[in-house]
């Protein structure tokens, strides 16, 4: 099962989905979201007891609309986004404290959880395995009040009928799950569970990721305190874990692309850990991208795995979704091998699909219809 509460939203281009920040104040959180969105938040503005979560959109780094715009020279790149909310640090301080914290997160369709895994004057050696799990246990607790407080006010209504009772065993064991240490995304619950509880915004249903911040020498060597038990308890509870070193990325992203590439080189990093970041949120949110090329445009847009043909049309326009005739398709792999898509049909690389085709990630797309 993936993302139960996701997709009740669009906007043009795909899924709106908001992603939070989370994390332990002074955990390099607000620099990687400056890094995702391209913006300037003041990265200590939290610290100095300023609460109000901040939001920006970031692009999904993708290869192949550099390739396509090779190909093209089109007049604009357009790439896949998400949008991205930078949640004030889990603090109980009285300004802002814990509450404030699960009120903005219990608003965002994914947790981003970023850990500080780097010495710090403020605040010494890092301990990751046990802010992983402060946090963990603070998102359980948050789950375990909301049930309790569901499961009174149904105990003392008038009336039990018959689907609050099946609620009611529900939720006994969503909380028997949660008192043995268990999300509830773990749980794999089957539509008719999720529907009962479909407004509830159960913080642990949430899908997530880890991202262990580090220093330039950790992110380098991929070793840092605690590392086989984190991976451990990650894999046990289904949490993909991204390495990156914000600071450094922060200053590389001050550089030219070239001098960018270079340092990357001479550091022996083949690819960021903010491109790591962001394909790791949209796998996990089970999205993928098909493309579209013209001299206009190329551009990459956002649908879920398993949508079709004509689903797919509907986001680049509704017209395109309601006459729809059929999907000239071709995957990216085969387009760049060819070097053309004169060469690509050619070499009868292009199909023609219907409306029920099941789109896969990659695919170069273009759509005929009539209106």
């Amino acid at each position: 099962m993936c993302c139960p509460f996701l997709y009740n939203r669009e906007r043009n281009g795909g899924p709106f989905v908001d992603v939070g920040l989370i994390g332990l104040p002074f955990s390099g959180k607000t620099t990687v979201f400056n890094l995702l969105t391209n913006l300037k938040a003041e990265t200590n503005a939290f610290g100095a007891g300023k609460t109000e979560s901040r939001r920006g959109l970031a692009p999904i780094p993708d290869p192949r609309l550099d390739r396509l715009a090779q190909m093209y020279h089109p007049r604009k790149k357009t790439s896949a986004t998400i949008a991205v909310v930078d949640v004030p640090g889990l603090s109980r301080s009285e300004n802002g404290g814990p509450n404030r914290f699960l009120n903005d997160v219990r608003m965002v369709d994914a947790l981003v959880h970023v850990v500080r895994g780097f010495p710090s004057d403020l605040l010494g050696a890092p301990h990751l395995l046990e802010d992983i799990q402060d946090m963990e246990l603070e998102l359980g607790l948050s789950d375990l009040d909301l049930l309790e407080k569901r499961r009174t006010r149904i105990t003392t209504g008038k009336k039990i009928t018959p689907e609050l009772r099946q609620e009611l065993s529900l939720i006994e064991r969503l909380t028997d799950a949660l008192e043995h240490d268990q999300r509830l995304e773990q749980m794999d619950l089957p539509e008719e569970d999720l529907r009962l509880i479909r407004g509830y915004q159960f913080l642990t249903l949430k899908p997530a990721i880890w991202v262990i911040n580090l220093d330039d020498h950790a992110f380098q060597s991929g070793q840092y305190d605690d590392r086989e038990t984190i991976e451990n308890l990650a894999g046990e509870k289904g949490i993909p874990v991204v390495l990156m070193a914000a600071a450094m990325e922060q200053e590389m992203e001050e550089l030219s692309a070239q001098d960018r590439a270079m340092f990357m080189q001479d550091l022996g990093i083949k690819e960021s850990g903010l491109t790591r970041v962001a394909q790791a949120i949209y796998r996990k949110l089970g999205l993928i991208s098909f493309l579209t090329a013209g001299e206009d445009e190329v551009r990459a847009w956002t649908i879920r795995q398993g949508d079709t043909a004509k689903t797919a049309a509907g986001k680049i326009h509704s017209d395109i979704e309601r006459g729809f005739i059929r999907a000239e398709v071709v995957a990216f792999h085969d387009l760049d091998q060819a070097g053309s898509m004169v060469q690509a049909k050619e070499a009868g690389l292009v199909r023609l699909e219907g409306k029920d085709y099941i789109m896969h990630d990659g695919d170069v797309v273009n759509f005929r219809f009539n209106v």
